[in-house]
C-alpha cells in the first residue's frame, strides 16, 4: 500500500475517534448523531477509495526514518507534559482534548520537513488553529463547547482532508 495511502488511512481513523469521542452535549441529541454518523460515512468513504485503487508504488519520500520516530516521540512527551501542565494551572477537563487537538496539529506540520510534502500541513494548521480556540475557550463560559470545536471540528477536518488527498491520490 502506497505511503500517502497509509497516511490517509490514519488520519482518517483518529478524526473518526476524535468526532466519535467528542460529539455530545451541549450539541442537541440529534446533532450528536448526525455528527457520529457523518464522520463514520466519511470513515466508510476514505475506506472504500483507499481499497478501490489499483496498488502503486511509493511515490512520497517518507516512512519510519528517525525523523519520523524523533517527530513521535516529541508529540508524546509534549501531550503529557502538556497534560501536566494543564493540571498544574488548573485548567477545566475539556482543556485536555483542545491541547490533543494543537498538539496532533503540530506533530503533522513537522512532518512537513520529515516526508517534504506540503499537503500534510494543511490539516496539520487547522487542528493547531482549532485546538487553540479551544484552549482559548476553557477559560471562559464557553467551556462546554470545547469538545466540539477542539474535537468534533477537528476530527471532521481531518475526515475530510483525508477524502480529498484520498481522491487525488
Amino acid at each position: 500500500m502506497r505511503q500517502q495511502a497509509i497516511g490517509n488511512l490514519i488520519g482518517a481513523t483518529g478524526g473518526a475517534a476524535f468526532v466519535l469521542v467528542n460529539a455530545g452535549a451541549p450539541l442537541s441529541d440529534t446533532l450528536t448523531t448526525v455528527a457520529r454518523v457523518l464522520g463514520i460515512a466519511l470513515l466508510a468513504a476514505v475506506l472504500a477509495i483507499t481499497f478501490r485503487q489499483r496498488e502503486k508504488p511509493a511515490t512520497a519520500p517518507g516512512g519510519f526514518t528517525k525523523g519520523y520516530w524523533f517527530v513521535v516521540l516529541a508529540e508524546v512527551v509534549a501531550l503529557f507534559g502538556g497534560f501536566q501542565v494543564l493540571r498544574a494551572l488548573e485548567a477545566p477537563p475539556q482543556a485536555n482534548v483542545a491541547w490533543v487537538a494543537v498538539v496532533v496539529g503540530l506533530h503533522f506540520v513537522a512532518f512537513v520537513l520529515v516526508w517534504r510534502t506540503w499537503t500534510i500541513a494543511i490539516p496539520g494548521v487547522i487542528l493547531a488553529v482549532l485546538g487553540g480556540i479551544g484552549l482559548a475557550m476553557a477559560w471562559t463560559t464557553a467551556v462546554a463547547w470545547v469538545p466540539i470545536v477542539s474535537g468534533v471540528l477537528s476530527g471532521l477536518a481531518l475526515l475530510l482532508c483525508s477524502l480529498v488527498f484520498s481522491l487525488l491520490a
